[in-house]
């Protein structure tokens, strides 16, 4: 963010302290997750062995994050990504705003921290408890986006025509990270994603000859 001095009227107001306060506690949580996770696996790391890493209290763990699941699945940015969505142009269509909005976020989260974002999809894959907490959160994304989905087209949110469609869009994506996880992450993510979109768009490729 630039200094307050700088920034024009219009730009959102910085942080305050307890704000910048609660960002460095769940990233200090974060990184310690990722830490022991990478160290000595998923089952062994404990809610404790994170505080004493992170150098908070385990109250103060639980407080942020109910579950330890919860530590490694975030899904604080959904706002942000929706809030996103809704300013693109009308006449843009939806799916390419989904994919301008997903490829900056995806573009944005690799560039900061790539190790996370590979960790997180192959505990998804991996550990029963990741994928099941992984599923709940993206029925409550499908949710959020059943909301912008309905602005953009003038149609109701509760309809079933809208929940399938936004459930589509959910599910392909949490396919794409799926199989990025199970191919080692080798592919690029970005590209598995537009694939996903495209199957929403377009329907199934032409069958082989």
């Amino acid at each position: 963010m630039t200094p307050a001095q700088s920034s024009p009227p219009t730009d959102p107001p910085q942080l305050g302290l307890r704000e910048r306060k609660k960002i460095k506690t769940r990233t200090a949580i974060r990184d310690a997750t990722y830490a022991l996770i990478k160290e000595q696996g998923y089952d062994a790391t404990t809610i404790e062995q994170i505080a004493e890493r992170a150098e908070v209290s385990p109250s103060t763990v639980f407080r942020y994050f109910p579950t330890k699941e919860d530590i490694v699945l975030t899904d604080e940015y959904d706002p942000l990504m929706l809030e996103e969505l809704r300013a693109r142009p009308a006449s843009e269509s939806w799916l390419d705003s989904v994919r301008y909005v997903l490829h900056r976020s995806m573009d944005e989260l690799l560039a900061v921290d790539p190790e996370a974002v590979r960790i997180r999809a192959h505990l998804a894959v991996q550990i029963p408890a990741v994928r099941a907490r992984m599923i709940e959160s993206m029925s409550a994304t499908g949710r959020l986006l059943r909301g912008a989905i309905a602005e953009r087209h003038g149609l109701d949110a509760d309809s079933l025509e809208v929940r399938v469609y936004a459930m589509s869009l959910v599910g392909g994506l949490m396919e794409a990270n799926i199989t990025w996880a199970e191919n080692d992450c080798r592919d690029e993510l970005r590209d598995l994603v537009d694939r996903a979109l495209d199957v929403i768009e377009h329907g199934l490729p032409a069958k082989k000859s």
